[in-house]
């Protein structure tokens, strides 16, 4: 009963989703915060680039946004790990309206999606 219930959930969502297209952007615009002493940085990354926020380096592999709403809901592939190791403390999609369900669990920082970066209209 409840496989048939998790099968109707997967299946409903993966409809809904085929509805909504996505446009892959151009960058993104993250913000960092040190929570030892509140400062913030906002940081614009082009796709496959990486920064440093604070003591961490952050590479964007993707962004994407709702075609039909380009300011609404971002979400982005994220690496995040601290400078000089190997190891990535975070490796996977952040999403700008829900930054906790998939966030960086770092004892100093935090990274977050703010929107992406949409080709200009000229």
């Amino acid at each position: 009963m409840i496989r048939a219930l998790v099968l109707t959930a997967v299946l409903a969502a993966s409809s809904a989703s085929a509805q909504d297209q996505v446009v892959s952007a151009p960058g993104a615009m993250l913000r960092g915060l040190d929570k030892v002493n509140g400062q913030t940085v906002d940081v614009e990354l082009g796709k496959g680039e990486t920064a440093q926020v604070f003591g961490l380096d952050v590479a964007l592999g993707d962004c994407r946004y709702p075609v039909d709403n380009p300011t609404g809901d971002a979400f982005a592939f994220l690496t995040i790990w601290e400078q000089g190791a190997q190891q990535a403390l975070f490796d996977g999609w952040m999403i700008a309206t829900a930054p906790a369900l998939n966030a960086l669990d770092h004892n100093r920082y935090d990274v977050w999606v703010i929107r992406c970066i949409t080709p200009s209209a000229d």
